[in-house]
């Protein structure tokens, strides 16, 4: 069966974790953690991996244990200087021009945020379309209503014809339990069982193209 389409992730996935943004991000995380929950800052790491850990992401868990306001906070977390952090990828640029298939981004971020990572690494124009948080709410990833509601945005693709390219070992399983193809982006130690394939970087993606699933996507130079 004929792959439909390619869903990957942004942070982390399309850029390393070694950049900075994720760690840049987290101080923002805490900074409005400690400024609207009026906790002391030794508090919010227990917080965080609690909220985390029970609804799938510091965002929702804000929502429904404290009524925090969505767009406050996502407009709050994501205002860092990426110009600090992200340059222009044109390896990568090519790379995904040469995938033939519809290629998305899903991601528990923002559409603003995804937008502006996508401008600093140079890949405007690459991908059909952005399902953000707020497209897929009250979920998020790795939750599986999440996916199912990402699907239904995309016109309901069969998800064994579609791959989901992520960083995040959660996702990736989840994914895998819906039927979706699989590729776990970076070092995870082994413990990439539940995955298709595994790259270490994204830039990597064209060495799995004898995969069955990804035959047929790379167009000729």
């Amino acid at each position: 069966m004929a792959l439909d389409t390619l869903i990957f992730d942004l942070d982390d996935t399309l850029y390393s974790p070694t950049t900075g943004v994720w760690d840049a991000i987290g101080e923002r995380i805490n900074q409005f953690i400690v400024d609207n929950l009026a906790l002391d800052g030794a508090e919010v790491k227990q917080v965080r991996d609690e909220l985390f850990h029970t609804y799938g992401t510091t965002l929702r868990g804000l929502q429904i244990v404290y009524g925090i306001d969505p767009y406050k906070y996502l407009n709050f977390v994501h205002n860092i200087p990426l110009e600090t952090y992200l340059r222009p990828n044109p390896m990568l640029n090519r790379m995904l021009k040469q995938i033939s298939n519809r290629k998305v981004i899903f991601t528990n971020s923002d559409q603003n945020h995804a937008l502006r990572v996508l401008d600093r690494l140079g890949l405007d124009g690459i991908f059909e379309r952005i399902i953000d948080v707020m497209d897929v709410t009250p979920f998020c990833k790795p939750q599986p209503e999440a996916f199912q509601q990402a699907l239904k945005l995309l016109g309901n693709p069969d998800p064994t014809r579609c791959v989901l390219i992520d960083d995040s070992l959660r996702n990736i399983n989840t994914a895998s339990e819906l039927g979706f193809h699989t590729i776990l982006v970076g070092n995870h130690n082994g413990n990439a069982h539940s995955a298709s394939a595994r790259v270490d970087t994204l830039e990597d993606l064209p060495l799995l193209a004898d995969l069955p699933f990804l035959q047929g996507i790379w167009r000729p130079e």
